[in-house]
């Protein structure tokens, strides 16, 4: 980051951490979407991942005055998202899907027609979409985030270490099997990288809809607000034909935006609660004496 955005960001915080309430809710809105897009990579549903950014982005802002603006508000917010992350994970415990599991599933699809009926384009879409996300739910809660943070998100890697509070090298490593992993499993197999696969993201259409497993009237990412380009709805998150790696492929998710309600149920959260560094809101007021009894 250039010398001079990082000055913007500093005075930024600091007219935040100096009451001003707008300049608090610019912070949010600075690393807002880049947090979703993190946790919806961790916690895999936009559900899940929605709950998390709210969670987080109040630990932000409750621990604002620590940031030392040494690293990037972005990098720093990841760092917060990270240690909630991991916690929330180890305190809600589920069953992970594994490549073991998931294989055989693909490959099976490979006796299935390619589908053409309706919207197939948009359907296929999805089906790319929560094929990657399934894939990064494989690797442990670690290895993905290594993963998230290194060849989706392109942190270097010193940020990354960084962020998840362990050295370079451990780092690196880290990364590097998580890499192995998924390239292993995407070998021979994952037709969008390799013509001779058998596995098409449209024959797995044609399994999931038969099976149940794929809502046309509720897709997940598919349909998912973006942030970039404008319109809501995206039904092509990049030129497939261009792929060149696994690692282009984990990367091919559009630039998911964090849904309106987060945005909402902060912003009333800083109209409605005190925080240590603001003045009270306008509208706030003691509350009224309980009744007297008599």
């Amino acid at each position: 980051m250039a010398e001079a955005d990082r000055d913007a960001e500093r005075a930024l915080v600091e007219r935040a951490l100096g009451g001003d309430r707008a300049a608090l809710e610019e912070v949010v809105g600075t690393v807002r979407d880049p947090v979703y897009r993190l946790a919806l990579r961790m916690e895999w549903t936009p559900d899940d991942a929605e709950d998390a950014t709210q969670e987080v982005l109040i630990r932000v802002i409750t621990r604002l005055a620590s940031w030392d603006g040494r690293a990037a508000l972005t990098t720093w917010a990841y760092r917060v998202a990270v240690n909630h992350l991991l916690n929330r994970r180890r305190s809600r415990p589920r069953e992970r899907p594994s490549f073991d599991v998931m294989g055989p599933e693909l490959d099976a699809s490979a006796g299935h027609a390619p589908y053409d009926g309706p919207e197939a384009e948009l359907l296929a879409e999805e089906v790319r979409l929560r094929c990657t996300q399934a894939m990064l739910q494989c690797l442990d809660a670690e290895g993905r985030l290594a993963y998230v943070l290194g060849d989706i998100l392109r942190l270097p890697s010193r940020d990354a270490a960084w962020v998840i509070g362990i050295g370079d090298a451990a780092y690196r490593k880290r990364l590097q099997r998580a890499r192995d992993a998924v390239r292993a499993f995407t070998a021979g197999r994952c037709g969008l990288l390799d013509p001779a696969a058998t596995c098409r993201c449209t024959r797995r259409v044609t399994r999931t809809l038969a099976d149940g497993r794929l809502d046309r009237g509720r897709l997940a990412l598919a349909r998912h607000r973006v942030t970039a380009p404008a319109p809501e709805v995206r039904t092509t998150s990049v030129d497939l034909t261009e792929l060149r790696s696994v690692g282009d492929l984990m990367r091919s998710h559009p630039s998911y935006a964090a849904p309106g309600a987060v945005a909402e149920a902060v912003s009333t959260l800083l109209q409605v609660k005190r925080y240590p560094f603001l003045p009270d809101p306008p509208d706030a007021s003691p509350p009224d004496r309980p009744p007297s009894g008599r």
